[in-house]
């Protein structure tokens, strides 16, 4: 897209929501700085809200007991790579045991 076509875009937007927003200033009697300042800040805060959520820190027995669980589950696992019978519930114990125990 060449900046002409950017720039003429740009105008025809800015058209389009002055026919928006002059009809509702008139309707609701506000002033159309408001009504546009009112739709900017909606616009802002649902961008805002859709972020995602900040993911909280591993502490550090959490990391020591996945990088032992990931050491140890190869040994209760078959061939094809499901878990053996009781596989999964002693690899978790085993991975336990070697990041420390649960600490309270």
């Amino acid at each position: 897209m060449t900046p002409e076509e950017k720039m003429l875009l740009a105008a025809r937007l800015r058209v389009l929501a002055d026919s928006l927003l002059v009809p509702t200033a008139t309707l609701t009697g506000l002033p159309p700085a408001v009504v546009q300042g009112f739709v900017e800040g909606t616009t802002t805060g649902a961008v805002a809200a859709a972020k995602a959520p900040k993911k909280r820190k591993a502490s550090a027995y959490t990391r020591k007991y996945k990088s032992a669980f990931k050491r140890v589950a190869p040994k209760y696992k078959l061939k094809n790579g499901k878990w053996r019978a009781n596989g999964f519930k002693r690899a978790v114990k085993e991975a336990h045991r070697i990041a420390g125990g649960k600490k309270r």
